[in-house]
């Protein structure tokens, strides 16, 4: 089976995506690269009965070149992704995860870019916008998403959800979960007063500093 691994690893983060409540039903979606081919999950289908062999395997065309299922509406933007987004310290793109998270969906709706509440949002940049909302699975999507992205590892999309990417689906995931989570954190302290929010040049440090982390 051509991507064997990949297709298993897409399947397993899928999977995480539900379990953790960063989707609901069949909404979001996960691929990971090799080379220039894409294995991603499907169009509809259940994420608690999906297994590797449901997951189709794409070109950077996107054209599916293994698989008998249709991959994700959202192609379009994980191909964008792949092809077009530039990781700010230069490492390759090789996954992207793509949420319908309720905190990130909702703090979409209600500002332009995410409130600097915490440090941990300098795993995906200095700040993080908020794409300007566009219809699911079109190439106006995948435009503002781009855009979004600029020297950044994740952004919001408006009224839909979050798009995050890595070198690894392990990298692209947990900024997805630490982006969720920040979102959470702002709203719950929007909804009892004024949040105090971290200064430009303190995100700009931490982004530095992040560099450094966890075992190399």
């Amino acid at each position: 089976m051509i991507l064997e691994n990949e297709r298993a690893a897409v399947c397993a983060y899928a999977r995480r995506l539900l379990a953790d409540g960063l989707v609901a039903g069949t909404s979001g979606n996960v691929s990971l690269r090799a080379g220039n081919l894409v294995a991603v999950t499907p169009t509809g289908v259940d994420y608690a009965t999906l297994t590797p062999a449901d997951i189709p395997v794409v070109n950077l065309a996107g054209a599916v070149v293994s698989g008998s299922l249709k991959p994700t509406s959202e192609l379009p933007m994980h191909l964008a992704v792949y092809t077009r987004a530039t990781d700010p310290d230069g490492l390759p793109v090789t996954a992207v995860v793509h949420t319908h998270s309720a905190h990130a969906t909702a703090v979409s709706t209600l500002v332009s870019e995410v409130p600097s509440i915490h440090y941990a949002l300098a795993t995906i940049g200095p700040t993080v916008r908020v794409a300007p909302y566009a219809t699911y699975g079109t190439p106006e999507l995948a435009g503002a998403m781009l855009s979004a992205l600029t020297d950044r590892r994740g952004c919001l999309l408006a009224n839909h959800g979050t798009v995050t990417y890595g070198d690894s689906l392990a990298a692209a995931y947990h900024r997805a979960q630490q982006l969720e989570w920040a979102c959470q954190v702002w709203l719950l302290a929007h909804s009892a007063g004024t949040p105090k929010l971290l200064p430009g040049a303190e995100m700009e440090r931490v982004v530095e500093k992040l560099k450094g982390y966890g075992q190399g």
